[in-house]
């Protein structure tokens, strides 16, 4: 002790250094969440995940919750337009649509509302929006608008329009059905309970088509322990009409698969239900469909059709090839998405569902919402097409591309990153647009130089 006392100051500076850093490095690993940063308006937080385009961060605490950040091109201008739900807090009933458009993809106009409902507003709250554009230009805005009868909510499918490449919009006169199937509660007040997240992609008949997630009433299934342990079924909506210009109310839509209409079934890893979620669809050079789906496995999970959707293969684990290691992945959107170049990009977690202290399949949570802490970090995957093999993409070694360094943000106090993102390839620039935190609303550049290092194997 005597030595240390008779130290000179820069020496005290150095150990005092040393021990931060290898505090701050075990921190690290024991993934601890620190209390998260309530005012991010001051604060250079948005930059964590090292952006390119920062497209929108919350002012206050009307908006302090923005995801489902679906980009697309306008088809009137030379512009790029994004939707999605804006909140104070995710699941407190004041979703609403909001658009927001650039003309160069890096400023970014400030957002106007759609529909939807404010904090404190007697408004039916709009919620998971996404866009479908008619050949004819015409943009069609779905969203699930949530209604309460009987303290029970109802989810109906919904619909704006615009003609006027997003500046103003026409409302959907009446709801649009959403048939019930064999899992879905039979009293007449409860409406399937369903989301679409993703934007649609054409099939090759050159028709929308896009997943959706329906969950099983709970009457009918009993769920397990936890909000994700609810049992749920993977189908596909196919847009019959939509190129002619059909209002709301007559836009023809067939519920898939036909040989199965309960949808695609996983098998969770617990329980004796299935979790089988939020698929996201690509189209194969063959004109056959390909579909990744998140589960309650650990894993991706996939299926194929070779009828344009109306009937899909028993769904497998997604592996890097045939043979090879399955692709982990928590609980949370698993996008995928067909390149100019033709390949394809995966986007995923990495992990199955564990990460440092936080489980999905834990029995006690312990009050933490374990999604939002194995929800990243963000790696990517680049896919090309093998003809005649059994799974017909095959995946090259993940890469890290975002992480938030298990860092919780926002009101909801969350770290997960990228979940329900959207991809544009627009004025020979590749970005991805995610969520950070269901927070900040960012892009990412994917130049081919990135993708070009991802090799996929041949064999």
């Amino acid at each position: 002790m005597s030595k240390i006392k008779n130290l000179k100051p820069v020496y005290y500076f150095f150990i005092l250094s040393v021990l931060c850093i290898t505090g701050l490095k075990t921190i690290a690993r024991n993934i601890q969440a620190p209390k998260y940063f309530s005012d991010t308006t001051k604060s250079k937080e948005h930059l964590r995940t090292r952006p390119d385009v920062v497209v929108y961060i919350p002012k206050d605490k009307q908006d302090g919750d923005n995801e489902h950040f679906l980009v697309f091109e306008a088809p009137k201008s030379k512009e790029l337009l994004a939707i999605w739900t804006q909140s104070s807090v995710e699941g407190h009933g004041d979703n609403r649509t909001m658009i927001a458009r650039s003309k160069d993809g890096v400023h970014w106009d400030p957002p106007k509302m759609i529909t939807g409902a404010m904090a404190g507003s007697t408004n039916a709250q709009a919620s998971w929006a996404f866009p479908v554009v008619s050949k004819k230009g015409r943009i069609y805005c779905f969203y699930t608008l949530d209604t309460v009868v009987s303290k029970i909510t109802q989810h109906h499918l919904a619909c704006y329009y615009s003609d006027d490449n997003g500046h103003s919009w026409v409302k959907g006169k009446q709801f649009i059905n959403v048939p019930k199937f064999k899992y879905d509660d039979p009293s007449k007040i409860h409406t399937p309970n369903w989301i679409v997240w993703q934007k649609p992609t054409r099939d090759g008949n050159g028709k929308y088509i896009t997943g959706y997630t329906r969950w099983s009433g709970d009457s009918i299934v009993k769920k397990g322990k936890h909000w994700v342990d609810t049992d749920s079924r993977a189908g596909f909506i196919r847009f019959e009409n939509i190129d002619d210009n059909p209002e709301p109310e007559n836009v023809k839509l067939t519920w898939l698969p036909g040989n199965n209409k309960e949808g695609l079934e996983v098998k969770h890893k617990n329980y004796p239900l299935s979790v089988a979620q939020e698929p996201a669809i690509v189209l194969l050079p063959d004109n056959r469909l390909f579909a990744v789906m998140r589960t309650m496995t650990g894993f991706i999970w996939y299926s194929v059709s070779e009828d344009h959707g109306n009937t899909w293969r028993k769904p497998e684990v997604l592996r890097y090839k045939d043979g090879g290691d399955p692709v982990k992945h928590p609980l949370s959107s698993s996008p995928i998405y067909a390149l100019s170049n033709k390949k394809y990009l995966l986007v995923f977690a990495n992990n199955e569902g564990k990460f440092g202290n936080y489980d999905l399949f834990k029995d006690n949570w312990k009050g933490i919402n374990q999604a939002n802490f194995v929800r990243q970090p963000a790696f990517i995957s680049v896919g090309e097409f093998r003809p005649g093999k059994h799974q017909p993409l095959w995946f090259s070694d993940p890469k890290e591309l975002l992480t938030t360094n298990n860092v919780p943000v926002g009101p909801k106090g969350t770290a997960e990153v990228a979940t329900y993102p959207s991809l544009t390839e627009w004025n020979g620039v590749r970005t991805l647009w995610y969520p950070d935190r269901k927070y900040f609303l960012l892009g990412k550049y994917l130049p081919d130089e990135l993708l070009k290092q991802m090799k996929v194997p041949k064999q």
